[in-house]
C-alpha cells in the first residue's frame, strides 16, 4: 500500500483570508475556493498543499501541529513575515535558535536558523 501526502488541513474562522495570507507568505497559488474552504499549493499540480477549512470558533490553545520553515536568511525572513502580519509568540520555547511566529489567526509556525554542518 502506498500513501501520498495530499495536504495539511488548517481550521480557520476565515478560510479565504487566512489562505490568501499563507499563499502570499509562501509564494503559493490558489487551487480551490468556496465559502468554507480555500486550498493552496506550491504549484497547481504539486502536493502537499494547505487546505483552510472553516471552523466557527477561535483557536483556544497551543497548536498540536505546526509548520517549520528553514530560510536562507532567518532574520530577513522573520522581518518579512512580521511586516506581512505575523507576530512573535512565546509558547514556552525559551532561548532557541528558531523563532516562533503566529499567523493572523494565531497558528504557530517556526522560522529555523541555519542547519548545522
Amino acid at each position: 500500500m502506498t500513501l501520498n501526502w495530499e495536504q495539511v488541513i488548517v481550521h480557520a474562522e476565515d478560510p479565504a483570508g487566512l489562505g490568501r495570507w499563507w499563499a502570499e507568505a509562501l509564494g503559493w497559488v490558489e487551487v480551490y475556493s468556496d465559502d468554507d474552504e480555500f486550498e493552496i499549493r506550491p504549484a497547481p499540480d504539486v502536493t502537499p498543499g494547505l487546505d483552510f477549512v472553516r471552523l466557527n470558533e477561535a483557536k483556544k490553545a497551543k497548536s498540536r501541529l505546526h509548520l517549520d520553515f528553514r530560510p536562507e536568511d532567518q532574520a530577513a525572513e522573520v522581518d518579512r513575515l512580521l511586516a506581512h502580519g505575523a507576530r512573535r509568540v512565546d509558547i514556552g520555547q525559551g532561548e532557541q535558535p528558531w523563532v516562533v511566529l503566529a499567523d493572523p489567526e494565531g497558528n504557530e509556525f517556526c522560522i529555523l536558523g541555519q542547519r548545522s554542518a
